[in-house]
């Protein structure tokens, strides 16, 4: 049930954005904002944060129309082993990725996230799945979010370091993970990685 409210909530907040910027009269406006206010305080109580950091998540509320957050996520694999960065924010493990940047396809924002948490070139060779994030086992979230992942091959035999944002770089077995940071990443995401890159005719898998 409770994700079921989740879901609610961010709708109403979508709403109360999408209104607030398009909203032609001060009356319209009005009702917005209260319905804004009510959906914050909904997503502070499930996420028992205080409203104002629910209100730093959303920095681009009522600039526009309202729609998910992308995420990319790149898999590299050295053998049968996927790379693995450690997040300096919950001290957990992830594919190396994040938020998309403005001006970059996704495919180079993938390459860039690695670069960047894990000191590791890349080619992103095939987009292996599209999750909606609501959808599946991962963290609850406040934010609607579109999770992009792609196989990636090294350009060169490089030993992964970590960057800026992560503080371990490693490859493991599937068999043999470390604690995940499940609001990133989920082992069916691993696991996938694993099945399309043996895959002789791979295909995307999508909500």
């Amino acid at each position: 049930m409770q994700q079921s409210w989740l879901v609610w909530a961010q709708k109403l907040q979508a709403i109360a954005s999408t209104g607030l910027h398009f909203g032609a009269s001060d009356f319209d406006k009005e009702r917005y904002a209260e319905v804004a206010a009510i959906a914050e305080s909904m997503l502070a109580a499930l996420g028992e944060v205080p409203i104002e950091r629910i209100r730093d998540l959303v920095p681009d509320f009522a600039q526009g129309y309202a729609t998910p957050q992308i995420d990319v996520r790149g898999a590299v694999f050295k053998n049968d082993e996927i790379l693995l960065v450690q997040e300096k924010s919950d001290g957990r493990w992830t594919l190396p990725g994040g938020y998309a940047d403005v001006g970059l396809s996704a495919a180079e924002n993938v390459v860039k996230e690695v670069a960047e948490e894990a000191n590791i070139a890349v080619d992103a060779t095939h987009l292996y799945a599209v999750r909606h994030k609501a959808k599946h086992a991962y963290r609850p979230d406040v934010r609607d979010f579109y999770k992009f992942f792609f196989l990636c091959e090294p350009l060169a035999e490089t030993e992964p370091a970590p960057g800026p944002e992560t503080s371990a770089a490693a490859y493991f077995p599937l068999d043999a993970l470390p604690e995940l940071s499940t609001g990133r990443v989920i082992e069916q995401d691993l696991r996938q990685a694993l099945a399309c890159r043996q895959d002789a005719e791979p295909r995307t898998l999508f909500d």
